[in-house]
C-alpha cells in the first residue's frame, strides 16, 4: 500500500509539473499539486519507507 501511495504521488507531481509548463489548464494543476502533497504527507506521517 505504501509503494502504491508513493507511485501515485510521484505520478501526480510529474503530471502537475508537466501541466504547469506545457498546458494552461488552470484549476486542474492546483488540484494535482494538492493531491500529490496529501499523498506525500500521508506517507511521511505513516512512517513507511521504500
Amino acid at each position: 500500500m505504501g509503494n502504491l501511495l508513493y507511485l501515485i504521488a510521484l505520478i501526480l507531481v510529474i503530471g502537475w509539473i508537466f501541466g504547469a509548463f506545457v498546458y494552461s489548464v488552470g484549476g486542474l494543476i492546483h488540484i494535482l499539486l494538492v493531491l500529490a502533497i496529501i499523498a506525500i504527507l500521508f506517507r511521511v506521517i505513516s512512517g513507511r519507507r521504500v
